[in-house]
């Protein structure tokens, strides 16, 4: 059965020689589970991939080998195509893909340029350098990824390269993929050559739209003379370049209108399709995580973005205009990237603007999503809240299957009688997995709500880029769906398990906000944040998680001038939400940096957010001496005593978990697990995974 409301997103397309099963694509971003050293293919990759193409995908990339080794290669955890050997492996993974009928293509790329001279980042670098490039420029901003001058490519080299990627073209072909994709987006080597930003040469490769684009069309030429017609090859490029660094012309940018005139000439060269993608400099990731450009806030005020970048959702869809300008220059199909989801990629496709819908993170979140588009279960599809864990841990808070080597829950041998205490994502998930391995399932809350800590997570988060409550809304979906019986307001004690005489308990009984042991911390002029927790949680009991953020915008009973104590994920979101509502904020923290628990990109974005909204950042704290009427006195990491001035004191330490009934349990029941926080206080993603692989083993 086929939901009509998307007949356009699921009728098949064509990509040159190749059909694809629908307009949904599987871009090619790196997950970085592979090794250099690999020359098979590793069990949780074959998995990875295997869901995908089992779950309907149209057409699956298998994200870029390193082509060009170690020059072309900035991380160690890819794979390697840059010789025969290694060939062998790719084609494990491409039968376990055409195993389900679905076409599949290796892109291709070359870092060039996008190396890093920053030994506390990528402390194991693959390239010593000077990295290679178009021309000797570079990016002036700290921790960028192009903080190196590169060495200036001579025309030999470029051949070389040309010849690289065609060799590995062919190994893709002999390893039995479909096509390639080259990747000439972001601020790889091949756009390096295409950005007259990068690009100052004045030679063959350089000075004229032609010219720099000839790098690159040379690669599709001598890719197509090598594996023929019957061997697609597509390219990515950037529609659009915005410049976020100081002292550069608007004018040296790589402009939409530059963008259409080369993309004739790769499609002269032979490429079969070109995928748009957008990219702003000195501001990389998100670049490719569009959603990213908008938070805390927008780069540079709404009014000055580009007339071609679309930004009326936030980040979903914003190269769709790129699109629509690229596909009136060419003949070949053209697919969209960018925060996409199926109801506006069917209305991308409805308007002509695009051939192809790409996604990403949303295939992570449900590898099944193609297939419950076409039956009608749009309800039952695992959603994509746009943390980014998947891009910076290689696993999915949804989806906690990624990143193993398992493609299904399977059912169990025995049906058994499972208790589950505690309704947070760790104990949803337990009772989730449970039931679809078939057991008996009763799961027992002590709130009205279920979530845990999600409805007080969504408060500070926001809407934006994380739409927490969708987790709450899914699971709660499912476990009801799969009959698990949920007993809501009532706290489960050993009374209760001695009633239910329960076969396996699950304690998913959360944590709690812990009280930092400093002197003072009792004082009237300090907020806990396990007294913060329990009046939120009241309050929750009321109103949905994003009125009572909206009713923060009127009223919180703090002060003005606000010290955050602890610097990690918790205190780092509630500075944010602080000073979005006025207040002057100063975070301390113990560890030499912020952020521990933050997506690099995400903490990337939020610590320059702070510098520019004046946010004290004060790490390397050696001791919390004491709280009195005129500050917080603390040890500074040179030694001296420094005394924080502020109205209110806010404590954001790492949680502490609520496992006291764990032992009584284990003397009165078979079999007793702790999951989530109970076990070990994390990241949401923590929680469900705990509760997916402890589940899977009952």
């Amino acid at each position: 059965m086929t939901d009509s409301k998307y007949s356009r997103l699921l009728e098949p397309g064509r990509i040159g020689p190749v059909t694809t099963r629908n307009r949904i694509l599987k871009t090619g971003a790196g997950m970085l589970m592979w090794h250099e050293d690999d020359t098979h293919m590793r069990p949780e990759m074959l998995a990875f991939y295997e869901r995908m193409a089992r779950g309907g995908t149209g057409l699956i990339i298998v994200e870029s080998p390193t082509v060009d080794y170690p020059a072309g290669a900035r991380w160690r955890m890819r794979y390697r195509i840059d010789d025969d050997r290694f060939i062998e492996g790719m084609k494990e993974l491409v039968d376990v893909i055409h195993k389900h009928g679905c076409p599949t293509f290796m892109q291709m790329n070359h870092d060039g340029p996008w190396q890093v001279n920053l030994p506390h980042i990528e402390p194991n670098q693959v390239f010593d350098g000077p990295p290679m490039g178009a021309s000797p420029i570079s990016v002036p901003i700290e921790n960028d990824f192009h903080n190196e001058v590169p060495r200036q490519m001579t025309i030999p080299e470029i051949e070389a390269i040309v010849d690289k990627f065609a060799a590995a073209a062919e190994r893709a072909k002999k390893a039995g993929f479909d096509g390639v994709d080259v990747n000439a987006a972001s601020s790889h080597l091949l756009h390096n050559f295409l950005s007259p930003f990068w690009n100052r040469r004045e030679d063959m490769y350089g000075g004229s739209s032609e010219n720099r684009s000839r790098f690159p069309a040379q690669v599709i030429s001598e890719i197509k003379r090598r594996c023929g017609r019957d061997f697609a090859c597509t390219m990515i490029i950037n529609g659009l370049e915005v410049g976020q660094v100081v002292d550069i012309d608007d004018a040296c940018m790589l402009t939409p209108q530059i963008a259409r005139e080369q993309v004739r000439f790769l499609e002269k060269a032979g490429a079969d399709a070109i995928m748009v993608r957008s990219h702003w400099l000195g501001y990389h990731v998100p670049a490719y995580l569009t959603d990213l450009l908008f938070y805390p806030d927008p780069p540079i005020p709404l009014d000055k973005f580009p007339k071609e970048y679309y930004k009326d959702l936030k980040g979903a869809g914003a190269n769709m205009l790129l699109a629509a300008g690229i596909k009136k220059e060419v003949s070949i199909p053209v697919t969209v990237v960018g925060r996409l989801d199926a109801d506006l990629g069917e209305k991308i496709l409805e308007e002509g603007m695009a051939d192809f819908i790409g996604m990403t993170r949303r295939l992570h979140a449900d590898p099944d999503y193609v297939n419950k588009l076409r039956e009608g279960r749009l309800d039952d599809i695992a959603p994509c809240t746009g943390c980014d864990n998947c891009l910076g841990t290689k696993r999915c808070r949804i989806n906690a299957l990624l990143g193993t080597p398992y493609t299904d829950v399977e059912k169990a041998e025995t049906k058994k009688k499972v208790l589950v205490i505690g309704g947070g994502p760790g104990g949803m998930e337990a009772a989730r997995v449970s039931a679809l391995r078939g057991h008996d399932v009763t799961l027992y809350e002590k709130t009205p709500i279920l979530g845990g800590l999600l409805p007080i997570a969504s408060i500070v988060k926001g809407r934006h880029p994380e739409d927490v409550p969708l987790i709450i809304d899914y699971l709660r979906g499912q476990i009801r769906k799969l009959g698990v019986n949920v007993v809501l307001g009532k706290e489960a004690d050993f009374s209760t398990v001695d009633e239910i005489k329960p076969d396996v308990v699950f304690l998913a009984t959360g944590a709690s906000a812990t009280i930092p042991p400093i002197k003072g911390i009792d004082r009237p002029n300090v907020v806990s944040g396990a007294a913060l927790h329990k009046q939120l949680k009241l309050l929750s009991r009321f109103f949905t998680p994003y009125t009572l953020r909206w009713l923060t915008k009127f009223y919180m009973p703090l002060g003005k001038n606000v010290v955050v104590i602890g610097g990690a994920l918790q205190g780092c979101e509630l500075a944010e939400f602080l000073a979005k509502r006025g207040r002057n904020v100063t975070i301390v923290e113990q560890a030499d940096l912020l952020g521990e628990g933050m997506i690099d990109a995400v903490l990337g974005n939020l610590l320059t957010w702070f510098k520019h909204k004046g946010v004290g950042m004060i790490t390397g704290v050696k001791e919390y001496v004491e709280i009195t009427d005129k500050g917080l006195t603390i040890v500074t990491k040179d030694g001296t005593e420094e005394t924080l001035a502020a109205d209110t004191f806010v404590s954001a330490l790492p949680l502490a978990s609520n496992n006291d009934l764990l032992s009584g349990l284990q003397s009165r029941v078979p079999e007793v697990y702790a999951v989530g926080d109970c076990a070990q206080p994390g990241l949401i993603a923590d929680a469900v995974g705990t509760g997916l692989r402890t589940a899977m083993n009952v």
